[in-house]
């Protein structure tokens, strides 16, 4: 079946100014990597492309519908000049209070891609405004909303290689634990372990890791925090083994991080042989509640589980600072690691196995 990617326009594929009007050419300019993002997307998928916005945005006076103002046409011929040509363009001359079937995100004009010939499952909206993302699910279809985060270079990568996500559910008589790892879509998710430390340094994947992650932790905690730590330490190495899936195209290692009085360094490999490293020492015998023993235990299982080498040195005086600086160094090696070239989608490694 045919896959379609709906394409907003403007703050999508152009900047859009403050007035919301590109009403002239030296309002024009393109978003950063987007022509060559798309030229790529023509060339190295099938999906068809097809322009869908709200906005005219271009000053149009009462012209027929299939008439285009010199600014839309000027940038219809540019990417034409790049290799990419839309398959169809629906633009919206409503106003937002009319209230019209055919403004995003209602789908009144675009019926002839809901009739069942189209993979719309497996189809995406790309836009910047909630309204696209609302529109993806009126369709059926996913959403990738441009952000700081989601630029074109990651929605590239994302559809030409695919999203990498697991999901598990790990649940034994000491432990019941529920994971979802999202690689390739920064910045969401929540932690719940009932350790209020160890949520805290989970969340640093989230926030320094440019990946999503929901994790919720029921455990024996009347015993000790031994159970749980260990066994979220396995359940996430797990779903990052499988999230990476092939790893083709992968960079493979990755990080070194300053906090405060403190240096850690995390050095990973996705080489497929699991091992640690570790290098530090705890004046404390707890930190954050959690006994500091644990520390090498959970950075220990959770290599085991994803089948990575870990080398972990931290130096300092605060131990606070210094583990949450290890967490944060795994966070940006996870990052730098599991990053994707869509132009060398290869296996980094000369034995041709990981």
């Amino acid at each position: 079946m045919k896959k379609v990617l709906f394409i907003d326009r403007d703050g999508t594929l152009i900047r859009e100014p403050a007035d919301e009007q590109i009403d002239a050419f030296e309002k024009l300019s393109f978003l950063p990597g987007v022509i060559r993002a798309l030229a790529t997307l023509r060339e190295r998928t099938d999906y068809e492309l097809v322009m869908v916005s709200n906005q005219d945005g271009l000053g149009t006076p009462s012209f027929p519908e299939d008439t285009f103002w010199p600014v839309h046409q000027f940038i219809l011929d540019t990417l034409r000049g790049e290799g990419v040509e839309f398959d169809a363009i629906f633009i919206d001359r409503h106003f937002p209070e009319d209230n019209a079937p055919t403004r995003k995100p209602g789908t009144a004009m675009l019926t002839a891609y809901m009739d069942g010939s189209y993979d719309l499952e497996h189809s995406y909206v790309i836009g910047d405004r909630a309204v696209d993302v609302q529109l993806a699910a009126n369709l059926g279809c996913k959403a990738l909303q441009i952000s700081e985060e989601m630029d074109w270079k990651k929605i590239t990568e994302i559809l030409v290689a695919g999203e990498r996500c697991a999901e598990l559910h790990r649940c034994t008589r000491e432990t019941d634990i529920r994971v979802r790892l999202e690689l390739d879509r920064p910045g969401g998710g929540e932690v719940h372990t009932g350790l209020p430390f160890f949520d805290h340094m989970l969340s640093q994947l989230i926030h320094h890791g440019g990946l999503s992650l929901w994790l919720e932790a029921k455990g024996d905690l009347e015993v000790d925090e031994h159970h749980t730590i260990e066994d979220t330490a396995l359940a996430l190495g797990e779903c990052l083994r499988q999230a990476l899936g092939n790893k083709l195209g992968i960079s493979r290692y990755g990080y070194c991080l300053p906090m405060d009085d403190c240096l850690c360094r995390v050095a990973l490999d996705f080489g497929g042989r699991p091992w640690l490293q570790w290098a530090v020492e705890f004046r404390r015998e707890c930190v954050g509640g959690i006994p500091a023993e644990m520390f090498f235990h959970f950075f220990k299982s959770l290599s085991d589980a994803a089948l990575m080498n870990l080398s972990i040195t931290a130096t300092g005086e605060n131990d606070h600072h210094r583990i949450e600086g290890i967490f944060k160094a795994l966070a940006r090696a996870l990052r730098m690691a599991a990053q994707r070239d869509v132009r060398h989608l290869v296996l980094p490694s000369s034995k041709g196995a990981l």
